[in-house]
């Protein structure tokens, strides 16, 4: 499929994602993003598509799972507020351990560890930590799984190494 022909493919389909993005989102703002994002997937991505496959069926999973790892990943980073008497009061679990306030002390100091980390090392694991799978860091950085699960558990020993002082706190 050719470049003019993959594009022809993509925008004939423009209707019929967003209505699917509707119906993932129920939000138009939010399915109108997530429309935009599969078709920078699947432009990215373009060299992945095999000829004599579902073009649709292909462009549709790619949206069903940026849906599903964007949802992955704002449940892991939601908050749940209160809104009674106008007023926001975030909610606290009650069986959640909440930082001393020496731990920022050891917050700055590991973040300084991460930092001096060289790039092949800080990259995948500063992006594991924002809550990237594997996979989607391998994709990211074009390297094999195996080399990003490596680099994530030699940095997980070299920031051990370096922080052994926080180890027993």
């Amino acid at each position: 499929m050719t470049q003019v022909q993959f594009n022809t493919a993509l925008l004939g389909l423009s209707d019929k994602l967003h209505y699917y993005a509707l119906s993932l989102t129920s939000n138009s703002e939010k399915a109108d993003d997530l429309l935009q994002e599969t078709f920078l997937k699947a432009l990215t991505y373009r060299d992945k598509f095999r000829q004599n496959t579902n073009f649709k069926a292909w462009i549709y999973t790619i949206m069903k799972n940026t849906f599903i790892n964007d949802y992955r990943r704002n449940v892991k980073t939601r908050n749940t507020f209160d809104s009674s008497n106008n007023d926001f009061h975030l909610i606290f679990s009650k069986d959640k351990v909440y930082p001393a306030p020496d731990s920022f002390y050891s917050t700055k100091e590991i973040n300084k560890s991460i930092d001096v980390l060289e790039k092949e090392y800080k990259v995948p694991f500063t992006m594991f930590l924002d809550g990237y799978k594997y996979k989607e860091i391998a994709e990211k950085l074009e390297l094999p799984l195996g080399t990003v699960k490596s680099r994530i558990f030699f940095t997980r020993k070299k920031l051990e190494k370096s922080l052994h002082e926080y180890s027993n706190n």
